[in-house]
């Protein structure tokens, strides 16, 4: 980093000397006095939210930049949107340089945190959770970042999400880490973005672990360089309850890491045991598009020095079970689903089996496969990505 772009992020960063603490208690009319004290905070300020259940009825947003929102702790400062009118998100954000810390949010009808256009943002030491458990209607994503340029989520927990508990997209410069993802359908989603590491994560008991996708039709395509390591991805045993029609409906339950249609993806050294389908599956995307600019191959993924423990027992897709009866009562940890042959680069370089399903196209349906072993671990190396540096104001303000 240049002298002159550390000066400026300083100044960026830096807390006028008019600065307040804007002090928000539970009780009477907290819908009103929070929802004010997020419109009339000015940059620099803080809107401390006191410890206590606040019972909120909307919505709530914010849209000034360089405001910290901090309560006393996730199990101590919770706002709950069970009484929630409109089915729009908990907290909404659309500023940038906003630091989201210390407290919970609770079953919100729509997303639970959701910050768009929102650069610089950081959620720390945050709860979503929605408390009924997984049901379809639970809101679609717990701490939800999108189009946005340096974001970090560290310590963050989600629970119940209806899609995805930590969902990254169409960003850019990504730090995903030291989070708890459980009972979601997808654990952590990273999906069409550049440039993300996520670790140190524990992605347990949701339908898919983690899931690093790139879609077609979206602003920001063409997702790659995302590092996903030492993280634990174990037990994914949550039935699939996404609404209909959702991308994450066709995930099968028991998946730990999924990268579909991704370039230049590296899942290495991270903890990945009893997912019932696959500890990782790489794959292309299947469904029809019309987007001449799109590809739907995975491409450039390296998957080495993992811990596998046990996979594949009850693989959940299609033709699932005849295949894993006919290999012997499972599959491989590793599944390939075997597309873009001659197009594609897949590298398993760990002491683990490897299956390839063989489909010939992407959209090719699971009764064309010709299953087979395979070794991926030839072939020159590709290149892992740079570990991804965020301004240091980010780091400095979570410590």
């Amino acid at each position: 980093m240049t002298l002159k772009r550390t000066i400026a992020l300083v100044a960026l960063f830096a807390t006028p000397a008019f600065a307040k603490t804007i002090a928000v208690a539970p009780g009477a009319d907290a819908q009103e006095r929070l929802q004010t004290a997020l419109i009339e905070a000015s940059p620099g300020d803080t809107v401390e939210i006191g410890a206590g259940r606040f019972e909120l009825t909307d919505g709530l947003s914010l849209d000034v930049a360089k405001v910290i929102v901090k309560g006393a702790g996730p199990d101590k400062t919770v706002l709950s949107f069970k009484g929630q009118q409109a089915a729009g998100e908990g907290l909404l954000v659309t500023s940038d340089d906003v630091i989201l810390r210390d407290f919970a949010v609770e079953d919100s009808k729509g997303d639970g945190i959701k910050s768009k256009g929102a650069d610089r943002i950081v959620y720390h030491n945050v709860r979503v959770e929605w408390t009924g458990g997984p049901k379809e209607t639970n809101g679609a994503y717990g701490v939800y970042p999108v189009e946005s340029s340096d974001v970090l989520v560290d310590g963050v927990t989600v629970k119940g999400a209806s899609d995805a508990g930590i969902y990254v997209g169409q960003s850019k410069n990504i730090v995903v880490r030291n989070s708890t993802a459980m009972f979601n359908v997808a654990g952590i989603e990273i999906e069409n973005c550049y440039n993300a590491d996520v670790y140190g994560n524990t992605a347990t008991r949701n339908t898919g672990g983690i899931l690093v996708f790139d879609m077609p039709n979206l602003p920001q395509m063409g997702g790659h360089s995302v590092r996903v390591y030492r993280n634990d991805v174990t037990n994914n045993d949550t039935a699939n309850f996404a609404p209909k029609g959702n991308i994450v409906a066709t995930v099968p339950v028991g998946t730990g890491v999924m990268v579909m249609a991704n370039r230049n993806v590296h899942v290495f050294e991270n903890k990945l045991a009893d997912n019932a389908t696959a500890n990782v599956m790489v794959i292309s995307y299947k469904k029809p598009f019309d987007d001449k600019n799109y590809n739907p191959v995975a491409r450039d993924i390296v998957v080495r020095d993992n811990q596998h423990g046990r996979a594949g027992w009850a693989p959940g897709f299609e033709g699932g079970e005849q295949l894993a009866a006919a290999l012997g009562g499972g599959i491989p940890p590793v599944l390939w689903d075997g597309t873009g042959k001659g197009k594609a680069v897949v590298q398993v370089r760990e002491k683990v089996p490897v299956l390839s399903l063989g489909l010939p196209e992407p959209t090719s349906p699971t009764s064309d496969a010709k299953p087979a072993a395979v070794d991926l671990s030839g072939g020159a190396p590709i290149a892992e990505p740079a570990a991804v540096v965020l301004p240091p104001q980010m780091e400095a303000a979570i410590r």
